[in-house]
This record gives structure tokens, sequence and C-alpha cells, in this order.
């Protein structure tokens, strides 16, 4: 058997956008995930990081590529293979984004977290049902007087670990945290990120771990991938990638984390990137990150960097490493 839980080959997501024109959301995406890790992802707003985990749980139905879970292909679009997502829904779930968006505001929480056992089964009396709600809200570190209440009377955390009951309901195997903590408060988000560590080791779970903030990202990740314009530019083990990253857009992001000490903050070189980031709709020729690089030339107009492994575990998509080392 497989150490990876999840395999992702070229994957793309395309959008059609009026006369015969696509935004390419996510273009040729390849990473896999361990039993039991936290992959992080990360990269600028609208990069394709949430494009890339709806599509794994084909929320949204890929383009083109191959997702293959736990040894089972689940879409492959050269076979035209598209598994039934209804028993992988009992292993793959999503805590998603917003917290006030993503709960019914017309449904008790009770009935939110219940949903899912009521989907899939879960459960041979009314009596268990709800005994599998309270002790999901007790996991999440809500209580019983809870389930009776609707999602406008919690607070941002508190929806947000509602979520996370809703997620864990029918005992999944693998997690996408979608940008889980960005719409909390920063003391809010210390415990949520502990909650998901907590969790992990309690029940075994697998995280796809997608984010903007790095420091976030590097504190529970295992192993970061680094999106850019829909595609992954680096991927490496957490501390690699922070101290040993090869990537001219991974040094800037590393280089925009704020750091706590005034003197480290002061030495430290911000690397602020020139212009905007392109349209999707109409991305730059070759390397999509050339019109921003201070390193690009003609050759990265020309052609597309090869996304390949520079050292053990290592994967870089650049001409230039020798420049930017």
């Amino acid at each position: 058997m497989s150490e990876n839980l999840l395999e992702i080959e070229h994957l793309k997501q395309y959008f059609p956008a009026g006369n015969g024109r696509f935004v390419k959301a996510v273009d040729d995406v390849s990473f896999f995930i361990k039993k039991g890790e936290t992959f992080g992802l990360v990269g600028e707003s609208g990069c394709g990081k949430t494009t890339t985990g709806r599509s794994i749980l084909r929320l949204t139905e890929p383009t083109a590529g191959k997702i293959v879970y736990d040894g089972d292909v689940i879409f492959d679009s050269e076979t035209g293979k598209k598994a039934d997502m209804l028993p992988y829904r009992r292993k793959m779930q999503i805590v998603f984004q917003d917290p006030y968006a993503s709960l019914d505001p017309r449904m008790t929480v009770g009935d939110i977290i219940g949903e899912a056992l009521d989907i899939h089964k879960l459960y041979s009396s009314k009596a268990e049902r709800r005994e599998k709600i309270l002790a999901l809200l007790g996991t999440v570190g809500l209580n019983s007087e809870h389930a009776n209440r609707y999602p406008h009377e919690f607070s941002g955390g508190q929806r947000q670990r509602i979520g996370i009951a809703r997620a864990l309901a029918v005992n999944p195997q693998f997690i996408v945290c979608d940008e889980p903590v960005s719409a909390l408060d920063v003391s809010i988000q210390a415990q949520v990120v502990n909650m998901f560590e907590d969790l992990q080791k309690q029940m075994g779970l697998t995280y796809l771990f997608i984010a903007h903030d790095l420091s976030v990202v590097n504190h529970i990740s295992s192993r970061i991938g680094v999106m850019y314009l829909g595609h992954m530019v680096e991927m490496a083990d957490s501390d690699e990638l922070i101290f040993h990253s090869v990537h001219p857009y991974t040094r800037s992001l590393i280089s925009a984390v704020p750091i706590a000490d005034p003197k480290t903050a002061r030495a430290n070189k911000r690397i602020v990137l020139q212009g905007d980031v392109p349209s999707p709709l109409n991305p730059p020729s070759g390397c999509p990150f050339r019109t921003r690089c201070p390193y690009a030339d003609e050759r990265c107009a020309a052609e597309k960097p090869e996304f390949k492994e520079i050292a053990s575990g290592h994967y870089a998509a650049c001409h230039h490493l020798d420049k930017v080392n």
C-alpha cells in the first residue's frame, strides 16, 4: 500500500469566460499528500488555492488531470473515469473559509451537524443521533446548550468550530481546510489552529491546509506548496521552504512575514514585487511569474519552466535558480 493518501497529477480547472476564452484558475498542478500529514498550500489571493481544494473533492468538476485517493482513481480525464463521490464524502470533507456564509441561517446548529449523519445514515435511533451531535460539539469546545441555537447567535470563532464539527461528523480521513482562520481574530486563530493539531493527533486526520499566511502554514504543516497564477512554483518540507527557498516568488512571500523583534525586522530586507498579478484570463507566455520577476529574460517569455525536483523532496519551477541563490 502507498504511504500517500492523495495523489494529484496535472490537475486543471478552466472556467469558460465567453468568446472561446477560459479563466485558467488551476493549470497543470501536481502534488501528493501522505497519510497523517498536513500539506500547506500558500499564495496570494486569486492564485487558485481554493479552486484546487474544491476540485480535489470534486465540488467543482475538474477540467483535466488525475486524482487518486488511497489507491482508488476517483477522477481521470484520460480514461474518462469519474467515481461516484457519495462513499468518498464520508472520507473527504471540507472546512470552508467564511464561517458566516457556510452555515445555513435557518437551521439549528444541531441540524447543521446532524445533516451529514442523516445523509449517510450513521445512527440507529434519534437518541443516538443527538448523542453524536452533542459529542461533536464537545470535541470542538462547545456545549450541549448550543445545539438548539442558530448560527447568527455565535461569534466567528464559534461558527468556525461548528463548521469543523460538521466536517468531523462522518469521521473522515481527509479534510480540506480552506483558509479556516483568515476570517477570525488573531487570538482566536491560535485556538483554532491548536484545535486542528489536537484533532489530527486524536483521529489520525490528514489535512490540505490552504492559507495565505505563511507563518500559520509553517506552524501546522509538514510540507508546503507555493502557488502563483494557477501554477505550483515551489514545494518542499516546511523548514526547508522557509529557510532555503529558491523561487523568487517564495522569497518575496517569506520576506513579507511580520517579525516580532524590531531589530531583526529592521535587518530583514523586504522583497517588494513590481507590477500586478496578471489576469488568469490572459496569462503571460512562458513562465507565469516573469512579468514580476527581477531575473526574467527572453527564455522566460518563450519557455515555461519545468516543475522539477532540485533536491531531495524539494521541487521548483524556474529557469534561473542559479541567479536566485
